[in-house]
């Protein structure tokens, strides 16, 4: 009869009349496994589009040519025309940059220039506006460098470039007296007969490029004395490739067209040579970024499982009688296994899918919203939608879903036949715990906070690779202890502060007696938001001390906001003056550059300014009060490399004579061999040079950049701008992107805890329903009954997010003691705004989550709620 039992009518029966309460549940793993849809979907999107700006730069050509090269040798232009008379090429085209001073009047700079090919499948541009240019005298400006220096096809432009007599690199390594003639800066006009576009930005880095014909760039390019060697070659066929790979006999006639000079030269289609950078780029394999983010995936999919668990566990016991009904029938212990475990698979498939199609649709809309943020980089316009977008959070939330439900299952098998005969008092989930659980989480909690302790002691002192092993394993043992313990001590904490609010009323009194009933569902639905809010405040923690402390990096590896050096010193008081006046800056300082021997090694350079005008400039100025007359700032490495120690006497000599100076040890590396102007007039010769540094009053960084460039360009002579501040500012940016990325992924945690707080309390109200009626029958209203379930609703959120915090601040802490070390010294912050925020949620959801019970035990009448059975 047994054999015969209906087990999946049985089961689905049971669905239909559970739907309410498994529909948090069903929320929760809807959550988790949108969550890792949009983590694959994303990661996709970033390696295809880090794939596609690789390959940018090779635009469309079937072969990559690419020889190792040194300053000596490369690809020579006889390797060029060997390679494009094979028979099947098309075009042959040499990967070469030119860089000079391309200006509009008073706007422009130095600019990347890059050739303009023959075939069009050899240009990362794309012609938009007029055409490209064909001879000498004429230039195409990509859109970015059109618009910063006003100027449209038709109009004209000016190239300074500085022409060098032959011979003159070797010259001045041979002989540098010999007498070769002196370089000459001449003026060229440009016209500009077209705009392009940069596509996938393969010219961002050099904000835009110029093009102009390959034969005058191989002049200019020849009239420079330290060019690099050509070491690619972009190569198009007459019938393009219909694979990834470049075939055998192809690679050995392009081998075999270059010369010895060229080594030993690679063949490789755009594929290939995209996918190796890539992969370089990402630290050697594309998934860096999935494995990062599916952590924390992995941790809202715990989350949800405690959830599911705790779900099933309050519904086999609510199904006590019926499940006894079923064994009197003929149902046996195997078949109301494969009953619960058969119903979490049908949620986890339903919900999982759900959260597919959720996952998906929100990727999309992304994608859609992220051009109007300009960030800078292209983006497809529509997912790419994988299998293993779809199979891998399928398989994981119905798998995940299944885990959960083995316990409850097994508890299902444990339910007695004579139970059915049993009064129908509302069925209660007692905590056994034991000496065992106590004595294994205490020994968890030990060892693990002294891992811990070991991570952040290695880590302090030179050993961050090994002291993040040991913190990570020890910091993970010993929250695993905090969890496994928390049966035991969780609802007595909630009881203990559910005392401050006891006094208010017989209500607040009930909910600190119903958090101790039933231990387990306490502790079971506290823990899913301690895991949560630990978690997000140890890494708010550590995103807040890891911006202090890549703030103070950033200020000691970019002191200065802005340099400008004179091309002639003729024009540095100009230069000067032009900086001071911008718009947005607020201090500057004269730096001068000298060739010294210091501490016996020739040819150092030094530099010197006036200290009071230097601490009033750069962002470190600690660093450079500790300047004094008499004094010299080297760096750790610097004085390690010349013998010296803080505190000991060294000579500098120059042309002018020399001096003794005490050195003094400074963490910026900008400020290392810096003296005072005073000292330095007394060694300085007629070799010197001199750069203006200035500070920012707080303004964009980019636009006073700009500002500056044209301040600096309406002055005469060429100088040189330079903005470590807006490169800094992107620095922040990026820093400040990763992390809030981080912390908002870790709050999904937060919310699928909060849905566990939601379900708890439903089936609390529904499991202790005849309890509410007598309640309700002795005298107590219905706003005592909604309070008393507000009460335990904040008590057990309440209690979980304070303990996170206090656990989250711990671990905070100590990762940044280990993981920051590199930086320098560690700057600890307690993220005050976050810490409040999490608190307040906590507390706020807590007491919503009542709201629906609340309102469904006080819609029930005492004297129907007395009489279920």
């Amino acid at each position: 009869m047994s054999n015969s039992f209906p087990t999946a009518r049985l089961t689905l029966g049971q669905m239909r009349r559970s739907t309410g309460r498994l529909t948090a549940a069903g929320v929760a793993i809807l959550i988790s496994t949108a969550f890792v849809t949009v983590t694959l979907l994303a990661g996709g999107v970033i390696n295809g589009t880090t794939h596609d700006m690789v390959a940018a730069g090779y635009a469309r050509a079937d072969v990559v040519v690419t020889s190792p090269g040194t300053e000596t040798d490369g690809i020579a232009d006889r390797d060029v025309q060997a390679v494009a008379a094979l028979d099947g090429v098309a075009a042959v085209q040499p990967v070469t940059t030119w860089f000079g001073d391309l200006r509009n009047g008073g706007k422009g700079g130095f600019q990347a220039f890059a050739p303009v090919p023959a075939d069009p499948r050899l240009s990362p541009l794309e012609l938009t506006d007029g055409a490209w240019p064909t001879a000498d005298g004429e230039v195409a400006l990509s859109t970015t460098v059109a618009e910063r220096m006003e100027v449209a096809v038709g109009d004209t432009v000016t190239l300074n470039r500085t022409v060098y007599p032959d011979g003159w690199a070797e010259s001045q390594a041979d002989d540098p007296a010999a007498e070769l003639g002196d370089p000459k800066d001449v003026t060229e006009t440009l016209t500009v007969t077209g705009i392009a576009e940069d596509p996938y930005g393969a010219y961002t880095s050099y904000g835009g490029a110029a093009a102009v014909p390959a034969a005058t760039l191989d002049a200019w390019n020849a009239a420079e004395p330290y060019s690099d060697p050509v070491t690619e070659l972009l190569v198009a066929l007459d019938t393009p490739l219909e694979s990834d790979e470049v075939p055998a006999g192809l690679r050995e006639s392009l081998q075999g067209a270059l010369s010895d000079g060229a080594g030993d030269a690679t063949v490789q289609t755009v594929e290939q040579v995209a996918t190796e950078r890539t992969a370089e780029q990402t630290g050697g394999q594309d998934l860096v970024f999935l494995v990062f983010v599916l952590t924390f995936a992995a941790i809202a999919l715990l989350i949800a499982a405690m959830v599911i668990t705790n779900t099933f566990q309050v519904l086999v016991a609510q199904r006590t009688r019926t499940l006894a009904l079923l064994r009197c029938i003929g149902a046996d212990a195997g078949q109301l296994y494969r009953s619960v475990l058969l119903e979490a698979a049908i949620l986890g498939v339903v919900a999982s899918a759900a959260g597919i199609v959720a996952g998906a649709a929100l990727a999309q809309i992304a994608l859609l919203v992220a051009p109007s943020f300009d960030l800078g980089v292209p983006l497809p316009t529509t997912i790419a939608l994988t299998w293993q977008a779809v199979v891998l959070p399928l398989a994981v939330g119905v798998g995940v879903t299944v885990l959960a439900a083995l316990a409850p299952a097994r508890s299902a098998t444990r339910v007695a036949p004579l139970a059915a005969l049993r009064p129908s008092d509302a069925p209660t989930l007692r905590a056994r715990t034991g000496r065992a659980r106590l004595v294994i989480s205490i020994l968890c909690v030990i060892g693990g906070f002294a891992g811990l302790a070991i991570g952040v002691a290695l880590g302090m002192n030179g050993g961050p690779q090994f002291g993040l092993i040991a913190a990570v394993g020890g910091g993970s043992l010993a929250f695993f202890g905090v969890v496994l313990s928390a049966v035991l001590w969780l609802p007595r904490v909630a009881a203990g502060l559910g005392g401050l609010v006891a006094r208010t009323g017989p209500a607040a009194r009930l909910a600190v007696a119903n958090t101790l009933r039933n231990p387990r569902r306490t502790a079971a639905t506290s823990t899913a938001l301690l895991i949560g809010v630990t978690l997000v405040t140890m890494m708010s923690t550590g995103a807040a001390s890891a911006r202090m402390s890549a703030d103070s990096l950033l200020d000691e590896t970019f002191p200065y906001d802005v340099s400008a050096s004179p091309s002639d010193p003729r024009y540095v008081e100009d230069v000067h003056g032009a900086v001071a006046g911008t718009d947005g800056v607020t201090d500057t300082v004269l730096v001068t550059n000298t060739t010294v021997t210091l501490a016996g090694a020739e040819d150092m350079s030094v530099a010197g300014a006036d200290p009071h005008d230097l601490a009033a400039v750069v962002n470190v100025a600690e660093e450079a009060e500790r300047l004094t007359e008499g004094s010299i700032l080297l760096t750790q490495d610097a004085a390690d490399s010349l013998g010296l120690a803080e505190g000991d006497r060294t000579t500098v000599e120059g042309p002018g004579g020399a001096v003794d100076l005490t050195v003094v040890i400074t963490t910026a590396d900008p400020l290392s061999s810096m003296i005072t102007a005073a000292d330095l007039d007394r060694v300085v010769g007629e070799d010197a040079w001199s750069d203006v540094w200035a500070h920012i009053d707080g303004s964009d960084p980019a636009a006073v950049l700009t500002d500056v460039q044209d301040a600096v360009a309406e002055v005469d002579g060429a100088a040189f701008v330079m903005g470590p501040a807006a490169q800094a500012a992107q620095f922040r940016q990026v820093v400040d992107v990763i992390l809030g990325i981080v912390v908002g992924l870790l709050a999904v945690a937060v919310v699928i805890a909060l849905i566990g707080v939601t379900n708890t309390l439903s089936l609390s109200v529904i499991e202790r329903t005849r309890e509410s009626a007598t309640l309700r029958a002795i005298g107590l209203g219905k706003d005592q009954l909604r309070a008393m379930l507000a009460v335990e609703g904040m008590l057990i959120a309440g209690v979980g997010a304070v303990l996170g915090i206090v656990l989250g601040l711990v671990f905070g802490w100590a990762g940044a003691a280990t993981a920051l070390s590199l930086m320098g010294d560690v700057r600890y912050a307690v993220p005050w705004t976050d810490i409040a925020l999490v608190l307040a949620v906590a507390l706020v959801a807590g007491l919503l989550a009542s709201v629906v019970p609340a309102r469904a035990a006080v819609r029930t009448s005492p004297v129907a709620a007395l009489g279920v059975e």
